[in-house]
């Protein structure tokens, strides 16, 4: 059991330790006319406080959800979800819509005009346009 129990620490130590040297980017579509973005402009459409872009967010609980996050809002993701259940509740909005990978999002912002995702630096491809980096 504590030979579990350490196996399980070490493996959690690892995957915060690959998703700290990881540089997540803010992606568009190519035909999406922004050319730069800082953090605070990104976390608007994430955080339900603008329209002008369609948010695509990662699967709740990922590592890339809980960094990009706290880079570009400075939230956790128990704060990201009482701001949308704030906004659920009164009518107001609906939260993004969730995607499970990299590729997913990928796929998913290039097939619109108006998306904004996040993905890892490494799984950009000519099919969206970089428009903010996250250390």
């Amino acid at each position: 059991m504590k030979l579990l129990i350490q196996a399980s620490l070490l493996c959690a130590l690892s995957a915060t330790a690959l998703s700290a040297g990881a540089e997540t980017v803010v992606i568009v579509n190519k035909a999406n006319p922004a050319t730069r973005m800082f953090s605070e402009q990104a976390s608007q459409f994430f955080l339900g406080k603008s329209t002008m872009f369609t948010p695509i967010d990662q699967a709740e609980g990922s590592a890339i959800r809980a960094d990009f996050y706290h880079k570009a809002a400075d939230k956790d993701p128990a704060q990201v979800k009482a701001i949308w259940s704030k906004i659920v509740f009164t009518g107001k909005g609906t939260p993004p819509k969730e995607y499970a990978s990299n590729a997913e999002v990928k796929k998913a912002v290039a097939a619109d005009p108006k998306a904004i995702g996040y993905i890892d630096k490494s799984a950009v491809d000519d099919t969206v346009k970089v428009i903010l980096t996250l250390p």
